[in-house]
């Protein structure tokens, strides 16, 4: 099997030709904003990846918790998050638990030898997750769908009624890696599903991004948010995004969230449309109209021009004076967003032991 994996075809491609995102052979942002560098920037990206100083890996592997522990009780508030890296974490929701856009390899890359290397193992191996009720993929992008993790995930998950939802046209790579069709379920922009027997629904809403995983297949598998609603509790999630105007539509529709995780690395103002970054994070929580803010998409892979921390640091200087309540925990740490009082800026520690480590050295 490739790790490329397989494009839509037979029924599901006309699925995919049926959608009202896809014009002309090829899915489209609501706003047409496509996947390149603004105009007039590419020099200046190029010049920055040349010169830039920024420490982009950090000098020293993130401090990270094991959160089996926590995992074996209930959240007593009945929603607890916990960031495993990246774009991956555990939502407990009212009863279920469910996990976004899965990736344990050490590179998200089609080749074990090339692309971004991760900085630090996954808190837990997949073996040692708990019973899961659903898996949810965003869109293909190695960062979000890995194959070497559907690999291993799907056999640990045979035995239980636990489906992938994923985006439309993103069921032909899980298809062609094995996962059984009858427990796959697309979505368009707008479509639901129910959790099995666990009264929580999930609905893809828009995003504004692009796909493909390799060369001849860009755009032709959907891109979406993911919103997770249970009887008490609701959870937004991003995925890969620009700031959109369809987040106001998305609160309309879909909130309130009492948890919001939104993408806030590898980001750059010249494909300032295609992801968001801190600030547009900031802009885009308050179009989707508050909620507990949980930055993801950051911390794990070098995959922008900037300093590892600077999301982290950049939300933590202007989250106060735009009104959001950040929860921002270490790697592995279980929290309920409801509990956090305040923000501890764990990843000041690295910088702190690196020059510590500098010092003694004889």
């Amino acid at each position: 099997m490739s790790a490329f994996g397989a494009r839509p075809g037979g029924a599901r491609l006309e699925r995919v030709r049926a959608s009202p995102q896809f014009r002309d052979g090829l899915f489209r942002n609501t706003s047409r904003r496509g996947p390149g560098l603004r105009k007039g920037r590419r020099m200046q990206v190029l010049g920055e990846f040349v010169r830039s100083g920024a420490e982009r890996t950090p000098p020293l592997p993130l401090p990270s918790r094991d959160p089996r522990g926590a995992w074996h009780a209930e959240p007593e508030t009945g929603l607890r998050a916990t960031w495993l890296g990246h774009s991956t974490a555990l939502i407990e929701i009212d009863g279920a638990r469910v996990l976004t856009d899965p990736v344990w390899s050490a590179r998200v890359s089609p080749f074990r030898w090339a692309g971004p290397k991760r900085f630090q193992p996954v808190p837990v191996t997949i073996d040692e997750l708990p019973p899961l009720d659903a898996v949810l993929i965003s869109h293909d992008h190695y960062d979000h769908l890995d194959y070497g993790t559907i690999a291993k995930l799907e056999p640990v998950l045979r035995d239980s009624e636990a489906p992938f939802i994923v985006a439309l046209g993103v069921g032909a790579h899980l298809e062609a890696w094995g996962v059984p069709a009858e427990r796959i379920v697309e979505l368009d922009w707008w479509e639901s599903t129910e959790v099995p027997g666990r009264g929580v629904r999930v609905t893809a809403a828009p995003s504004q991004h692009f796909s493909g995983r390799s060369v001849g297949t860009r755009d032709r598998t959907l891109w979406a948010s993911l919103a997770v609603r249970g009887p008490r509790h609701a959870v937004f999630f991003s995925g890969d995004t620009g700031l959109t105007d369809e987040y106001a539509d998305i609160a309309r529709r879909l909130g309130p969230f009492d948890l919001v995780m939104l993408e806030v690395g590898a980001f750059h103002e010249a494909w300032g449309h295609i992801h968001l970054g801190p600030e547009n994070a900031l802009a885009a929580l308050e179009l989707l109209g508050g909620g507990r803010l949980l930055p993801v998409h950051w911390g794990t892979f070098n995959l922008g021009l900037h300093a590892w921390d600077e999301p982290a640091e950049t939300l933590l200087e202007l989250a106060p004076r735009r009104g959001a309540d950040l929860v921002m925990p270490r790697l592995g740490q279980a929290v309920e967003p409801a509990r956090v009082e305040m923000i501890d800026p764990w990843w000041r520690e690295i910088a702190a032991e690196s020059r510590e480590r500098v010092k003694h050295r004889p």
